[in-house]
């Protein structure tokens, strides 16, 4: 049986866990089999570059900690070995980080996790990775419009034309 230290340390943990989660806006699930110290590495470092936050936590600790917050959504994917990702800023860019690191590795998984508040299947998050960021989409938004008033400029341009010609 485990000593009274050890169980009381193993609750701090739980605790601080949960109030690291509680403030999160994405907490990912990965499997993280076959990848190598030096690929982990660079996932960390993107990560970090995206304020987000890569650990490996044991299951147990997890699902506790989840529990705790009233998200017990995650328990059935706290399976094997299972690295969280947490990022209290952004949700989408650590999702595509992840997503565009599995791309290149066979073996690293998404299983699935909480999208503010949201409990989202790796489909799902996959699905949202793909889409374009922000800033791609206000681009598209201002080429769209620009266009649009560049059309409307010529036509009046037009009319002028027409009404001097008259």
């Amino acid at each position: 049986m485990a000593s009274e230290k050890i169980i009381k340390q193993k609750d701090e943990a739980v605790k601080r866990l949960a109030e690291d989660l509680k403030d999160t806006k994405i907490i990912l699930l990965t499997d993280y089999r076959g990848i190598t110290v030096e690929d982990v590495t660079k996932l960390r470092s993107e990560l970090r570059e995206n304020n987000a936050e890569y650990r490996v936590i044991k299951n147990n600790i997890v699902r506790r900690a989840l529990d705790l917050n009233g998200e017990s959504g995650l328990d059935d994917l706290l399976v094997g070995p299972t690295a969280v990702i947490t990022s209290k800023e952004d949700y989408l860019a650590p999702a595509k980080a992840i997503y565009n690191f599995t791309k290149g590795h066979d073996f690293y998984k998404i299983k699935g996790g909480i999208i503010e508040g949201k409990v989202m299947t790796a489909e799902e998050i996959i699905t949202l990775a793909k889409l374009p960021s922000r800033q791609e989409l206000l681009a598209k938004l201002a080429g769209a419009l620009l266009g649009n008033i560049t059309k409307l400029a010529v036509a009046l341009d037009a009319v002028r034309e027409q009404k001097e010609n008259a």
